[in-house]
């Protein structure tokens, strides 16, 4: 028996993904949170928390990015082809958000308001055609003769837009969480009195788009909720419920780590619920990882360099996280 690389390169996406998610959510999101907290020391805080490691984690995006292209090259033409648009702009949102990382600390106290506003606009530009490209993905992608065979706006969908919407929302626990456990005092506190709220509100669009999907398509529907699927499935959904049953208690102690990893628990099970909904399907509805693979020989040469410098990546990450653990304050900056 043959080594499986489509199955070995859709894992190493799949991870990739994942991990851009984690770590580029909690920084978007703290810009979702801007217009929360007005004070310009609490925001330079909020910023401090994640200056050093934010544009590492985009590292992510590009590995998947890349491994798409060399693995499944026709997922990539079909994808890209059918999401151009929000694509682009995701990528727009992400360079006014990194230009106003920068320049914001260098502004002029009168002139700082222009930079916290494009840090805002970007991180919510980016998160909502996040979304809008993912719900467009769940929704499917006509595909003829290996080629995309839709419309130029065939992803603004109320579906679409609606997924935009919930992911926004997701971020912006996951950065009010990030920032209960990087922060203390008045901003903390501010973080514990959003975070239950977020999670309710987050409930609520997991809970239409886990109903809307399913009635949107049959097999969905069928891949959920038939027999024996229905058993391997349901602690899923439970285990959503009880873990945000546990967030909200959390922060109604006032935890301080708990309710980041628990978030964290939250997006691993979405992510699941994603995973089950489409596997193996690399495009929606009817193209799977080993329709869209790349020739084994290309697979196989990319795999050995892929495999060397994923331990490098993890490596740097998990140093830099480590030298910039603890607190972040107004005025010792990490201790």
């Amino acid at each position: 028996m043959g080594i499986d690389l489509p199955l070995i390169w859709a894992v190493i996406i799949i991870f990739g993904i994942m991990m851009y998610v984690v770590m580029d959510g909690f920084d978007l999101g703290i810009g979702i949170l801007f217009p929360f907290i007005k004070g310009d020391r609490d925001r330079d805080v909020m910023m401090n928390t994640v200056a050093p490691v934010w544009d590492g984690n985009e590292t992510w995006l590009v590995l998947g990015g890349a491994a798409l292209f060399g693995a499944f090259p026709l997922a990539y033409s079909v994808v890209l082809s059918a999401l151009y648009l929000p694509l682009i702009l995701m990528l727009i949102g992400l360079i006014f958000r990194g230009v106003a990382f920068e320049f914001r600390f260098k502004a002029k106290d009168h002139k700082r308001h222009i930079w916290d506003k494009c840090f805002i606009g970007g991180s919510l530009t980016a998160t909502f055609f996040q979304g809008v490209a993912l719900g467009a993905f769940i929704d499917g992608i006509p595909v003829v003769n290996r080629q995309f065979a839709g419309g130029t706006l065939d992803w603004l969908t109320p579906f679409s837009l609606f997924c935009g919407v919930a992911l926004i929302v997701a971020y912006a626990l996951l950065g009010c969480t990030w920032l209960i456990m990087k922060t203390e005092g008045q901003l903390q506190e501010q973080m514990h009195n959003l975070a239950r709220p977020l999670a309710l509100v987050l409930l609520a669009v997991t809970g239409i788009v886990s109903i809307w999907t399913p009635l949107a398509h049959a097999e969905i529907a069928a891949r959920w909720f038939t027999l024996p699927n229905l058993f391997w499935f349901l602690p899923v959904p439970i285990l959503v419920l009880v873990t945000l049953y546990g967030l909200i208690r959390a922060v109604a102690r006032n935890a301080h780590y708990t309710p980041f990893l628990l978030t964290l628990v939250l997006i691993f099970l979405g992510y699941s619920g994603l995973g089950i909904s489409l596997w193996p399907n690399i495009v929606p509805p009817s193209i799977s990882i080993w329709d869209a693979a790349a020739p084994p020989q290309s697979q196989g040469f990319m795999l050995v360099g892929t495999l060397f410098i994923i331990p490098f990546i993890l490596g740097y990450t998990f140093w830099s996280y480590y030298v910039f653990r603890g607190k972040v304050t107004h005025d010792d900056g990490y201790h």
